[in-house]
């Protein structure tokens, strides 16, 4: 009950959710990439490694040459420092890249970067499942350890290993 008591003051007096500018707010949604959507919070358990991890089953860019649709389902999982990220700022980040122009790769590899720049997480991994075009999926995979810390050769020897026991593909 105490822990209850804890996270309801943490989250109705932390001046940092005051800030935010999405979070109960009417949504407008940006149909151009812009990474300025990403918001965080302070972390409330920045003492403990844990994972977070968020499951995107409706994403959609645009390929850079035809213009054409492409859908995927992008997975973000990570360790957080001091930041954690915003949910609903994510869904509109997520979202922005509607009409974005990028390779499924790049797309990936942004988003990584974007909330790398925005968290300073621990570890980071961001997983693209696109949906076949032409008879052939691409399935991009990134990750990140946060530099002289043991998240560093987390991420090497997740990256090594990372599809070496590839889970079911339902999004196909």
């Amino acid at each position: 009950m105490q822990e209850i008591n804890q996270l309801a003051k943490y989250t109705t007096t932390n001046s940092a959710l005051n800030s935010l500018t999405h979070l109960g707010k009417t949504t407008h949604y940006t149909f151009e990439y812009n990474p300025r959507l990403l918001e965080s919070v302070p972390n409330p358990h920045p003492q403990n490694d844990y994972f977070i991890k968020f499951n995107c089953p409706e994403f959609t860019s645009l390929c850079p040459i035809t213009g054409q649709p492409d859908f995927a389902t992008i997975y973000i999982s990570y360790i957080p420092n001091k930041k954690i990220v915003e949910s609903k700022s994510l869904k509109l980040y997520l979202f922005s890249f509607r009409n974005h122009g990028g390779f499924h790769e790049d797309c990936v590899n942004t988003i990584a970067k974007d909330l790398i720049i925005c968290l300073s997480p621990r570890y980071l991994e961001v997983w693209g499942k696109f949906t076949p075009r032409g008879g052939l999926s691409i399935d991009p995979y990134v990750n990140y350890g946060a530099n002289n810390t043991p998240f560093q050769e987390m991420a090497k020897q997740r990256l090594w290993q990372h599809d070496m026991y590839p889970e079911i593909i339902t999004n196909r």
